[in-house]
């Protein structure tokens, strides 16, 4: 791929949020040619798989006549998350298309970038709900009995979105409309010390933090899982295929929106450093760009992997395309996700803290 340089005169605009230039008229950055149209065409494929995936994973889940497992409100949520965002890939498709000049107005502006920030924050808090949700089945199952029904799901998505929207809000009131040599660009306002120093806390605090969380939940099953398969002598295949869809999809956001925070995490910090090297500026800005479709595309591949890892929705969105078609499965291995989950390992645990008592009591 071809590199360009812009003259030193050339002002153009860094933003933290997606886009991908930066304030200096010291600095020569380079910019990717023919990026845009490949950018273009990627974005019009990913919002027509991701509309129709995302579409037909929703009605499958929520037009069900019974949908009886608890981490489909997760599911169904994630998937929503998801379809309004690619409902803003056509604004992001045309401005690649027009080499970087924004022609769907301020209003939209703003409201697409807000969308992205929002899908951002309420992917990663919705997965670590379902992260949560599954450390608190298999580690406390007493306990998951009793809180995990269908009104505390529920109630929890309303808090994610509702976190999610306010964690957006920077984002939504930093956009604005620039004009530059006959162009009109999409970008942040001027970068302050104060503006960095907040991104770098958000970007902390919403994202890493969270990841740290759900990475801590998984080490503790797999570490749980490993004690009572060595003592049991045996796989419960449901178990681990419950445990292997979210690590997947996990596994994916990971995949899919580390690499951009990583870069953007590191544009923010030189620019808190003010270090004189343009080298490192324009690692960032060229890692954003290179990266910030793989974020987009995790948008697209959640449908995906639910069709190909969970039989359950497998069978639930053929049925939504083919309601003609007649499941030979039973019905009765809906609920795998949630009450086997919970059972499979209540009564290991329970031998191993009454193990506990025991020596406390034999050591007194």
């Amino acid at each position: 791929m071809e590199l360009t340089q812009l003259s030193p005169m050339t002002t153009v605009t860094f933003s933290y949020d997606y886009y991908y230039y930066y304030y200096d008229d010291n600095c020569q950055y380079q910019h990717l040619q023919h990026m845009s149209t490949f950018l273009s065409i990627l974005y019009t494929a990913m919002f027509l798989v991701g509309i129709v995936g995302n579409s037909i994973l929703i009605a499958a889940l929520v037009f069900k006549r019974r949908v009886q497992r608890l981490i489909d409100i997760f599911i169904v949520n994630l998937a929503a998350s998801d379809f309004v965002f690619l409902i803003t890939l056509p604004f992001w498709a045309d401005k690649e298309a027009s080499d970087g000049s924004w022609r769907v107005g301020a209003f939209l502006c703003k409201a697409s970038s807000y969308v992205i920030s929002v899908n951002m924050y309420c992917s990663i808090l919705l997965l670590t709900c379902m992260s949560a949700d599954r450390y608190l089945a298999i580690m406390h199952p007493s306990v998951a009995r009793r809180v995990r029904t269908r009104s505390y799901c529920s109630g929890l998505c309303i808090c994610v979105w509702l976190l999610s929207c306010c964690l957006g809000i920077p984002t939504l009131l930093s956009r604005e409309l620039k004009k530059h040599y006959g162009k009109t660009y999409c970008t942040d306002k001027a970068v302050t010390e104060a503006k960095q120093i907040m991104s770098l806390m958000l970007l902390i605090l919403a994202f890493f933090f969270p990841l740290l969380s759900i990475l801590t939940f998984y080490c503790s099953i797999t570490k749980r899982l490993c004690v009572h398969y060595q003592r049991t002598g045996k796989h419960d295949k449901k178990l681990r295929k419950s445990i292997k869809i979210v690590s997947i999809v996990v596994a994916a956001f990971i995949a899919s929106w580390v690499p951009f925070n990583l870069f953007k995490l590191m544009a923010i910090l030189l620019g808190l450093l003010k270090q004189p090297n343009c080298f490192p500026d324009m690692v960032a800005q060229l890692g954003m760009k290179v990266s910030s479709p793989f974020a987009f595309a995790n948008s697209c591949a959640n449908p995906f992997i639910y069709y190909c890892f969970d039989n359950y929705i497998r069978r639930a969105m053929l049925r939504c395309l083919c309601p003609w078609v007649k499941s030979s499965s039973s019905g009765n291995n809906s609920d795998t996700l949630d009450t086997r989950l919970s059972h499979s390992l209540s009564n290991f645990i329970a031998g191993e803290n009454a193990a506990r008592k025991r020596k406390r009591s034999v050591s007194l």
